[in-house]
């Protein structure tokens, strides 16, 4: 579909009725204690990524990619290491090319920053995506310490990507639903995922 771009993962695309329209900004929501990165590694095979890592370093994050068994880019990694993280990153999304991937794991660091001036890097990062027809997608981790500012991240962003990982009899299961999508039709049914060495979609339930 014009005006959108393939995230890369086919079923996921068909749901999404070709993947995420230029300019999205997706809230990803997940516990810490689940592979959730996983999924973010493969998003980079799509295009070129900026890849904003708040939490581990980027030699951390180029090595985890690179021993990743799925189908992988080559992203640009930048650890946010600075006083002012909101500063920092506006700076590198700043550069980001027309038609890139950029991913933020994860938000929390920046959700803890002051209320207003987080609002307004979250105004300013909608309008670099939309300006370089780009889309973003933030990793929100879940939890008992879940930074102030996440109803606001949950908000603004286009469309919400949630991960729930339970245990049914002796497997472990993920599930990952769509409970918002602003620019098009909203997938109501969950898409079932195998997060063990890559992102795999288990279709035996789909019959999109």
């Amino acid at each position: 579909m014009a005006g959108r771009l393939e995230t890369g993962i086919d079923v996921l695309d068909r749901k999404l009725e070709g993947g995420l329209p230029t300019g999205c900004v997706v809230a990803y929501t997940a516990e810490p204690a689940s592979q959730s990165e996983l999924l973010l590694y493969e998003l980079t095979a799509a295009r070129g990524t900026l890849y904003l890592s708040t939490e581990r370093s980027d030699e951390a994050v180029d090595r985890a990619i690179e021993a990743s068994p799925s189908s992988v880019g080559s992203p640009t990694v930048r650890h946010v290491t600075s006083e002012d993280p909101l500063e920092e990153a506006t700076q590198l999304i700043g550069a980001l090319p027309d038609g890139a991937n950029l991913i933020v794991d994860t938000m929390d660091l920046l959700e803890r920053a002051d209320p207003t001036e987080y609002v307004t890097f979250l105004n300013e990062l909608k309008t670099q995506m939309i300006e370089t027809g780009s889309i973003a997608i933030l990793h929100c981790l879940k939890g008992n310490d879940v930074p102030n500012s996440r109803p606001r991240t949950l908000h603004a962003a286009d469309a919400v990507f949630d991960l729930r990982t339970k245990i049914a009899g002796t497997e472990l299961e993920n599930h990952l639903t769509i409970p918002k999508f602003r620019e098009g039709k909203q997938p109501t049914e969950a898409i079932k995922l195998e997060l063990v060495e890559e992102v795999a979609i288990d279709t035996s339930r789909d019959i999109a």
